[in-house]
């Protein structure tokens, strides 16, 4: 799911600006998939509306969001909050615009709304998973258990400069030949399927589409690409913020965020509680599914670190410096971007 959203934003970040053009202030841009809200009268006092806008359908990604709103932490922290999927013109252009405060992105996203013409005002406060989950995978009978052994096959391609370019890096350094894989334009939408096709290699998110595989019964062969190049372990999926918002109401941001953590913070400590909770909130998602991600996931958000959400300045600033070599950003982008200032202070 999480990579159907991610190819169509990395398509270029003009395309993203000129939707910023049709979002006018103040209107609704779509109906709020789950509301926190109904507690405002109740209490007895006004509650401060904050929107998120997912990067697609609700996943387990999104787990600790709606954790936060259905075990109340919102509301206890004096939050109404809305969790929408996003409209046509995208996630990040309907935050940009002011339309809502919050949403889900991607590192790369962000480098090309950050380098575009008219740049846009975001600002990425967490980081959703702590490592980059993202890979390729292939039947176990192909025999492709290293990138360079790609040369010959047939790989689904979104056919994106930056998902080229990851690719021949992986392929160059695995001692192989990018030019002579098969490159087929094919959007995935069900993996399982796509591998008992003519297609031999995907790109997927284990956590998602990798789990989705093993529940199949399909043996597979997967490649993590943070393992084969470390400056390849970025941020994806982040949360990212207006910067309007984050200058001129702090408190909120900080409340909003301090919830969200304690969603997570369940989530990890509570997967299968978590994973009932989303499909409760979410009934159309497969409980299976959902069961068995969550549990991949409660030692991936956090990973080793302090706590959840917290951004490293080296590993951020180092995938942009290889976007910038590769020639995907017209300029260096160094730390900027990111900030933690926004997240729970040990």
């Amino acid at each position: 799911m999480k990579m159907k959203r991610w190819a169509a934003l990395v398509l270029g970040a003009a395309m993203t600006v000129s939707l910023l053009g049709g979002c006018g202030g103040g209107e609704e841009a779509s109906s709020p998939a789950q509301s926190g809200g109904q507690g405002k009268e109740d209490a007895g006092q006004a509650l401060t509306e904050v929107t998120l806008v997912l990067d697609w359908t609700p996943n387990t990604n999104h787990t600790g969001f709606y954790v936060a709103l259905d075990q109340g932490y919102y509301e206890e922290a004096g939050l109404d909050v809305q969790i929408m999927q996003p409209p046509e013109s995208g996630a990040e252009a309907l935050v940009a615009a002011g339309q809502a405060q919050f949403c889900i992105s991607f590192q790369e996203s962000l480098a090309s709304a950050l380098t575009a013409d008219s740049p846009l005002p975001l600002t990425a406060v967490a980081a959703i998973i702590d490592h980059n989950d993202s890979g390729l995978i292939s039947l176990k009978e192909k025999g492709i258990d290293s990138p360079s052994k790609m040369e010959g096959m047939t790989y689904a391609s979104w056919d994106t400069p930056i998902e080229r370019a990851i690719l021949d890096d992986v392929i160059t350094l695995d001692g192989g030949d990018p030019s002579l894989v098969n490159y087929v334009p094919n959007t995935v939408t069900d993996v399982v399927s796509a591998l008992q096709t003519n297609m031999d290699v995907v790109w997927i998110y284990y956590s998602w589409d990798g789990i989705a595989t093993e529940l199949a019964g399909l043996d597979t062969n997967y490649i993590s690409f943070r393992e084969i190049d470390p400056v390849l372990d970025f941020y994806t999926p982040i949360l990212a913020a207006n910067n309007e918002f984050l200058e001129t109401q702090p408190e909120v941001a900080r409340a909003f965020l301090a919830a969200t953590a304690k969603g997570y913070e369940y989530a990890i400590e509570n997967p299968e509680s978590a994973a009932e909770i989303l499909v409760g909130q979410v009934p159309e998602l497969d409980p299976e599914l959902i069961q068995a991600s969550q549990a991949y996931l409660a030692d991936k958000y956090q990973a080793e670190k302090a706590q959840w959400g917290t951004i490293d300045e080296a590993r951020w600033t180092a995938f942009y410096d290889w976007m910038y070599e590769e020639g995907l950003i017209p300029e260096q982008l160094g730390s900027r971007g990111f900030s933690n200032d926004y997240l729970p202070q040990a």
